[in-house]
């Protein structure tokens, strides 16, 4: 159940992408998870999934607006709101603009990749013809500790 209160709210949607992500994780991919909503019910829910679909694309943010898309039979996913794990990389913030997202809420940042203000921002790039409001640092101490750990196991 959601709690009502917009911080409790996203608290609570983004301890679902944060289950999303863990499954990731224990499924052997970077612990990416996403979920959807609109309103209070969750459209869809998406995991990185690039090396077991062998896919550079699945990653978790693009999954979840696949299903959506599919479940609503459209690709316009307006009123929706995008809660991930972790930063949207470029591709995954112009999917958001493009789907017509209308807010999104990460977790922890991303210096490397980060397309919503860590080495980018997609959403304000002038002459877009959609705005997405964006969030960052919800859960980001936990965000940040799931990969952390994901890493510090592969890269000693």
């Amino acid at each position: 159940m959601v709690d009502p209160g917009a911080g409790g709210r996203d608290i609570a949607f983004m301890q679902s992408a944060l289950a999303q992500a863990r499954a990731a994780r224990d499924a052997g991919e970077v612990p990416v998870g996403a979920v959807l909503v609109r309103g209070d019910a969750v459209i869809a829910v998406g995991a990185n999934r690039p090396i077991a679909s062998h896919d550079p694309t699945a990653h978790a943010e693009i999954e979840v607006l696949r299903a959506a898309g599919t479940s609503l039979q459209s690709y316009r996913l307006s009123d929706t709101t995008l809660y991930v794990t972790l930063e949207p990389c470029v591709m995954c913030a112009a999917a958001m603009v493009h789907a017509r997202v209308r807010r999104l809420v990460f977790g922890a940042w991303d210096p490397r990749a980060g397309g919503a203000g860590s080495i980018t921002d997609v959403f304000a790039l002038p002459g877009l013809n959609h705005r997405v409001d964006v969030f960052g640092g919800v859960l980001l101490d936990d965000c940040a500790q799931l990969l952390q750990e994901f890493f510090a196991q592969r890269r000693p």
